[in-house]
């Protein structure tokens, strides 16, 4: 499974180079393969439908579409059973701020400035739950469709 796990897509969105470099630099480290990033907010939802990641890092803070805007039009677009599991880049500890995104979707959180163990760790975790529910779903899927039959007592 880890073999796996390390192909995963993983898309950062991000304004600030910097942040995009250093967690970059870091799944790589950690042998992650498929890292797409972007800069440009504005571009994150043509990203998210042309990339199909597996796991979003996305900040919250950013000029033009933030990161509510981009987690509130993320919900509508997922299907039953489907998991895309979003971590929330920020160096807002507010309370409100975390209730905001979770609100939204959010799956968890990372506050700038980055510890590197915690990285890794929320990336391994949030991706080891994508394949678990990808799995679930696929044996859903192999499971015979029960006959609706109308309850009768005899």
């Amino acid at each position: 499974m880890t073999e796996t796990l390390l192909n995963s897509r993983i898309l950062i969105i991000d304004d600030e180079i910097r942040n995009v470099e250093l967690l970059e630099d870091v799944l790589t480290a950690e042998g992650f393969t498929n890292l797409i990033s972007s800069t440009e907010p504005d571009r994150a939802m043509a990203l998210i439908d042309t990339v199909a990641p597996d796991l979003l890092l996305l900040d919250l803070r950013m000029p033009g579409t933030d990161g509510y805007t981009i987690l509130s039009r993320l919900q509508p677009r997922q299907r039953d059973g489907e998991y895309l599991p979003v971590v929330v880049l920020t160096a807002d500890a507010a309370r409100d701020a975390r209730h905001r995104a979770l609100a939204l979707g959010a799956h968890d959180f990372l506050t700038k400035p980055f510890d590197i163990t915690e990285v890794i760790l929320r990336v391994w975790n949030l991706l080891e739950t994508r394949a678990l529910y990808k799995r679930l779903r696929e044996l859903t899927g192999q499971l015979p469709k029960a006959e609706q039959r109308p309850w009768t007592s005899d």
